[in-house]
């Protein structure tokens, strides 16, 4: 026998508006579960690089530092590597009045800069969707919850009597659809809590590798704090070439 106070019972007697906002919540759902899952395994796919980015550093030359981070287009580590390495060719072929406007330094962190907003923006992508979700679907649902009662109380007025048999099916309905919304956002807050950190990492380990750059490609060596002597920070050379 089919139960009285199903889904799929609240599905068949609800009317546009209950299913409007049923399927709502559902694409709500399925779009924050898409951007979670392919948000995740980016962020894991970059802590992966991340690591691979200390051999960066230990190569006699460029080239093969580059080759050590892969041919990936993608890869934000060997973007940061090119464009420093682009903006330090320019730099030296400008012109004397353009030259002495900006210096190398200047001109390199604005090109690693740049980089780095652009994956930013990348890396950040859909998280506006992860909490656009989260806020919303409980008020989606207690919408839902609402104008379930609300019918239901009009049911139980047109009838006469307000009996427990009565009153129980409607109303329980109605609630499910609270429980709908918030099935919906608390994935969707987790999943963006997790989403930021794994992001905070990533960008701490790129703006890191960025600042080894800026140091190499400005002074032709990598600069590392020592923990022998604060005023002689140790320099770990890497041929250019």
């Amino acid at each position: 026998m089919e139960s009285q106070f199903g889904i799929l019972n609240l599905w068949q007697q609800g009317d546009f508006v209950t299913k409007a906002v049923a399927v709502i919540l559902l694409v709500m759902s399925l779009a924050s579960w898409i951007v979670i899952l392919t948000k995740a395994l980016d962020v894991i796919r970059y802590k992966r690089l991340a690591r691979r980015a200390s051999d960066f550093w230990h190569s006699e030359d460029f080239a093969t530092a580059l080759e050590k981070l892969g041919r990936n287009e993608t890869n934000p580590f060997r973007v940061l590597a090119l464009e420093g390495r682009e903006a330090t060719a320019h730099h030296r072929n400008t012109k004397a009045h353009l030259h002495d406007s900006l210096d190398v330094s200047d001109w390199v962190t604005r090109s690693l800069r740049n980089a780095i907003d652009e994956f930013t923006a990348r890396l950040q992508s859909g998280l506006a969707i992860l909490a656009s979700v989260g806020s919303t679907a409980p008020f989606i649902g207690l919408f839902g919850t609402v104008w379930g009662i609300y019918h239901a109380l009009m049911s139980i007025s047109g009838a006469g009597q307000a009996t427990i048999d009565k009153v129980a099916g409607p109303i329980g309905e109605a609630l499910v659809m609270t429980a709908l919304g918030l099935a919906v956002a608390i994935p969707a807050v987790l999943g963006y809590n997790a989403l930021v950190r794994g992001n905070k990492f990533v960008l701490g380990k790129l703006n890191s590798f960025a600042h080894d750059l800026h140091a190499y490609f400005v002074t032709g060596a990598r600069v590392q704090a020592s923990n022998a002597s604060a005023d002689a920070p140790v320099v770990v050379s890497l041929k250019k070439g």
